[in-house]
């Protein structure tokens, strides 16, 4: 059965994107159905706020597609098989890693956790992670190789997204104050979806402004704005 919720906001538009945010979903993935339209209004409650009323259906197919990954649990040889792919590639590489360098495996039901170590290691992370991420999906496609399940590889080095995820949080924050001073919405540059979910929780208490996610990827972005 599809889930759907029901949004309200003074405008067609404005009850669209309170719902997307709810779902936490673009609107590409929903089914829109208009329940009181803003244009429909009775004389008698003409005084009444203005709120109009949208159904949002999450389309089937991205139903699946979240249900499928939540069920993606891996057996103990599928762990052994997937950790032992991603250590044989790691060890063939590793000449071309600095001396120093170092991995861990670690092995759980939900995914396959590798750390790097190295201060020379910056090569691999690149500009905001984006080498990093690369290097993550190769790291998924070699482990999942002999496995039917779908395999995750979470890729961290020298503690980079712990870091990254330091300087989100100081980045909504800081935002967020030029916001409520200005009065005007910010646009942030492009984010990976790991990191715009930083920003939407590190704000999502703030009683005074709010956050949307805009675009398409790889160009989805977060605006962050005074709440209405």
């Amino acid at each position: 059965m599809s889930k759907s919720i029901i949004a309200e906001g003074r405008t067609t538009n404005e009850a669209i994107e309170n719902g997307l945010k709810k779902l936490n979903l673009p609107k590409k993935m929903v089914d829109i159905k208009v329940l009181e339209n803003e244009e429909k209004r009775s004389f008698f409650s003409i005084l009444a706020p203005r709120v109009v009323k949208v159904e949002l259906t999450v389309k089937e197919e991205e139903q699946k597609n979240k249900k499928t990954k939540k069920e993606i649990i891996l057996s103990k040889e599928e762990q052994d098989k997937s950790a032992q792919n991603v250590e044989e590639f790691l060890k063939e590489i590793k000449g071309t890693l600095p001396e120093d360098a170092k991995y861990e495996i670690i092995k759980k039901e939900n995914a396959i956790y590798v750390n790097l170590y190295s201060q020379e290691l910056g090569f691999l992370i690149g500009y905001r992670g984006e080498t990093l991420y690369a290097f993550q999906n190769i790291l998924t496609a070699i482990a999942g190789k002999g496995i039917e399940n779908k395999v995750r590889v979470i890729l961290d080095i020298e503690g980079y997204k712990a870091k990254r995820e330091k300087t989100l949080e100081d980045l909504a924050k800081k935002v967020a104050k030029t916001v409520i001073k200005t009065r005007k919405p910010i646009k942030l540059e492009p984010m990976q979806a790991y990191e715009r979910k930083i920003i939407h929780s590190k704000l999502q208490e703030n009683p005074k402004v709010e956050t949307t996610s805009i675009g398409e990827e790889p160009y989805r972005r977060i605006v962050i704005s005074l709440k209405k």
